[in-house]
């Protein structure tokens, strides 16, 4: 069984004896591992994992275009080109995680399609012939709608939403690993005490609801705000080439949800 550190990158399993065979090239679920697999070809699984990181990134990028001045029509056209593109192939050979931040990668592509190739791929067909992802635009635009106006610059823009996202793919996983351990109600009562000042949270009353006491409350509080903050740094881990750039990568989040 192959066992998971704590950053999410799964390891080899245990030696075998030498008259068993040798077991299959363990798939590094990282962001960076499932691009540079599915840029080889190397597997159908590596294809859904990329097909899946286009879902979590599609709307930062749509929001980048959309900050760029571009109509809502067009920046939904560049988008979903871009990601097909990205699902075939093509956008992958300039793929290197020695190069910085997945996160990069992928504003840095398609800033390079929207200056060299958008206009060329208005003249063909959308989507090139390939399946186009399942994108809820018109959510999308309403959303984008929604953001606050600022000054912010198409980059700033992407950084913010992929923040966003990020956040909300791990309160997702902590609603869900808290769902298994039959505690849902606890996390419906308790989840707005990931945000806010210690002070302000209103343990006595949460304790009543729960019929537990006030002590009982602070420290599962305490354990949700860890294992909260375990998760984002997990998933930070897997945007990245090298442990030591999650710290950094940390840092960048708050700065992009501060808007700085």
């Amino acid at each position: 069984m192959v066992s998971t550190t704590n950053t999410g990158r799964e390891r080899l399993p245990a030696s075998r004896s030498s008259s068993q065979p040798a077991p299959r090239p363990v798939f590094v679920t990282t962001h960076w591992s499932v691009v540079l697999h599915a840029g080889r070809g190397d597997s159908a699984r590596a294809g859904l994992a990329l097909a899946r990181l286009c879902q979590t990134y599609w709307y930062p990028l749509y929001a980048s275009a959309r900050r760029r001045g571009y109509r809502a029509h067009d920046a939904q056209d560049l988008t979903q080109e871009f990601f097909s593109r990205l699902l075939d192939g093509r956008l992958l050979a300039r793929a290197d995680p020695g190069r910085g931040r997945f996160r990069s990668f992928l504003l840095a592509s398609m800033n390079h399609f929207l200056a060299n190739e958008w206009e060329k791929a208005r003249a063909g067909k959308r989507g090139g012939g390939h399946p186009a992802l399942s994108l809820d635009w018109a959510a999308a635009e309403e959303r984008y709608d929604l953001e606050p106006a600022d000054d912010a610059t198409p980059d700033k823009a992407f950084d913010k939403q992929w923040a966003l996202r990020l956040l909300q793919a791990v309160l997702t996983r902590l609603e869900q690993e808290y769902q298994r351990e039959g505690k849902a109600a606890l996390f419906g009562l308790l989840k707005k005490c990931l945000t806010g000042a210690r002070e302000s949270q209103p343990y006595l009353v949460l304790a009543a609801r729960m019929g537990l006491s006030e002590g009982a409350i602070k420290v599962a509080v305490h354990r949700l705000r860890r294992r909260y903050r375990d998760l984002i740094r997990e998933e930070i881990a897997q945007t990245v080439a090298a442990p030591e750039e999650v710290e950094s990568e940390m840092r960048h989040l708050l700065e992009a949800l501060a808007g700085g």
